[in-house]
């Protein structure tokens, strides 16, 4: 189950909440998370960290479920894989790139800005 951050809408032009702890994020690869009542993914790919949506928008399969491959999330559903550099699903498949979110690491955690789901509510 993912956890649930924010508890409202950010009420400033640049609002960040602390969503994961990276130590936990490292271990784990993947976690779900809730932030602004917006369901997410976190991902920790070789030192890189991500945050996308955590539903496939091709099948809707949750991503959190999913495996992370040299820089791409697999979905746990079909054989297509995402870009965590740009959201671009692989070759052949009927469906729009994958939504990325903004993410920070700082002091151990990792950071989701909050303003950029806004728009998703």
């Amino acid at each position: 189950m993912a956890e649930d951050w924010t508890g409202g809408v950010a009420r400033s032009q640049d609002q960040w909440f602390p969503v994961c702890s990276l130590p936990r994020l490292t271990a784990e690869g993947i976690v779900a998370v809730r932030v602004a009542g917006v369901d997410l993914a976190l991902i920790s790919d070789g030192g890189m960290v991500s945050a996308c949506e955590r539903a496939c928008p091709h099948e809707q399969a949750d991503l959190a479920c999913g495996r992370v491959v040299k820089g791409r999330l697999a979905c746990p559903r079909h054989d297509a894989s995402f870009s965590l550099i740009d959201g671009a699903i692989s070759d052949g498949w009927p469906s729009r790139p994958l939504r990325l979110y903004p993410v920070r690491v700082e002091r151990g955690e990792v950071f989701i800005n909050a303003t950029a789901l806004k728009s998703l509510r």
